[in-house]
């Protein structure tokens, strides 16, 4: 039978076009829309399936048929006998094949990618970070002071360092991208960055570290420029301490 027998007349300002060859689509694109405008909140109740019918102009199968492909795709969920719920939205992980750095080229591979990202990411984090983000901030550099002095592995404050300038921005790209690149973002356990720019490994956390406060001075004083000069001076002043050392030591790069 033709979906139109049947069917409720269509409103004058419906969205859904009743000569159309999908109409569960259109109502699943219509309630997508709707939660995409925050219209319809995580948490929110669907309107009945009497509503959407009389609001969509379309059957009760097209609705039901609607209602299943959004279950199926996570969007909302029905609780039999209360109705139809909308769900938070899923956080589906990038699909990033980080592969530790393992050679000089590697890190400085990184490091070109790293200076085009944290940059604009030290730039919100001083726009945008709470008091709350300023003591994670806080208590990440005061876990790599702690390191550099006792001669400790620093590789994971200086991580959470970064990772924590990343959910200063409340952008949570920026977070999963860096979290995904792991162990390739912070090389140091595989390449010695100390060894290959030929300084005294203390001497040069403490070079680092300074470099780190000076993105958390910019940051706490709510100074985007300044934030993302200092971002960008520490990676790039890495980047060419390794690029000078490599030259000089006649390593490809």
């Amino acid at each position: 039978m033709a979906e139109s027998l049947g069917t409720p007349a269509s409103p004058a300002n419906s969205p859904i076009t009743p000569r159309g060859r999908n109409l569960a689509g259109q109502v699943v694109n219509y309630i997508s829309e709707q939660i995409a405008s925050r219209a319809l909140k995580a948490g929110d109740k669907l309107p009945t399936e009497s509503s959407l019918m009389t609001q969509l102009g379309v059957s009760r199968t097209v609705v039901r048929e609607a209602i299943s492909r959004l279950q199926a795709m996570s969007v909302i969920e029905t609780r039999h006998g209360i109705g139809s719920f909308v769900l938070e939205p899923r956080r589906e992980p990038l699909d990033l094949e980080m592969v530790p750095a393992a050679t000089l080229n590697d890190v400085l591979c990184v490091l070109e990618l790293r200076i085009s990202l944290e940059t604009e990411a030290a730039g919100l984090a001083a726009q945008r970070a709470s008091e709350r983000d300023l003591a994670a901030l806080r208590t990440a550099l005061d876990t790599l002071d702690v390191a550099t002095r006792t001669g400790g592995d620093s590789s994971g404050a200086d991580l959470e360092f970064h990772i924590c300038v990343a959910r200063a921005t409340g952008n949570r790209y920026f977070v999963d991208i860096l979290t995904q690149m792991g162990a390739a973002l912070i090389p140091r356990h595989r390449v010695n960055s100390a060894s290959i720019a030929h300084r005294d490994p203390k001497a040069y956390a403490e070079l680092v570290n300074r470099e780190h406060e000076s993105i958390f001075d910019a940051i706490a004083r709510h100074d985007p420029d300044g934030a993302r000069a200092a971002m960008r001076m520490h990676l790039s002043s890495s980047r060419e301490r390794l690029r000078r050392a490599a030259a000089e030591s006649g390593e490809p790069v």
